[in-house]
């Protein structure tokens, strides 16, 4: 199965000021976010950015914010996004999952759109968890409830399909 841009959407999911310090291997990890947000802006991919319980966990970090060129977030109580975000991914078929926690925000997330009828698809290099063995297991999960697990790289040439074009030539720069 293919993954076409225009049946996409993305959720960046709990990427706050209290939460990225504490992940590990934050530094890397949003470094790949910011290249695959910048990836998905340039295919105009629409995103939706969430937040969990933002008078505790705080705002998203300004690198989401001036790297996906939103200023809008749903904020949340629930662990799963899917209540806050499906007015917004109704016409959409694939849901590209960015975020953390790996193992609470995002899986549930996962493991809802998939009981929606969505194809939930999870970028394992842009997602994290405070404990390797958490984001481990996530991933794992994830997968036996039906995600589509990919990385950073590999979504964005699946979305743009064509090389050869000044689009392409953005992701490679992207990329690299």
């Amino acid at each position: 199965m293919r993954i076409k841009r225009e049946d996409t959407a993305a959720l960046v999911v709990d990427f706050q000021e209290r939460l990225v310090p504490a992940v590990a291997d934050h530094e890397e990890l949003m470094g790949r976010v910011k290249i695959l947000l910048k990836g998905l802006k340039a295919l105009d991919v629409p995103m939706i950015v969430t937040q969990q319980y933002t008078k505790g966990l705080g705002m998203s970090v300004p690198e989401i914010w001036e790297t996906a060129g939103i200023t809008e977030y749903q904020d949340k109580i629930h662990f799963s996004a899917l209540s806050v975000v499906e007015p917004m991914i109704r016409e959409k078929k694939y849901i590209v999952v960015c975020g953390m926690e790996a193992h609470c925000c995002v899986l549930q997330t996962v493991i809802d759109l998939a009981a929606a009828g969505y194809v939930p698809v999870l970028v394992t290099d842009c997602i994290g968890s405070r404990k390797p063995h958490d984001l481990e297991m996530a991933i794992r999960r994830a997968e036996q409830e039906g995600a589509i697990l990919t990385t950073c790289e590999a979504i964005l040439f699946e979305l743009l399909e064509v090389a050869g074009t000044p689009l392409s030539k953005e992701i490679q720069r992207l990329v690299k």
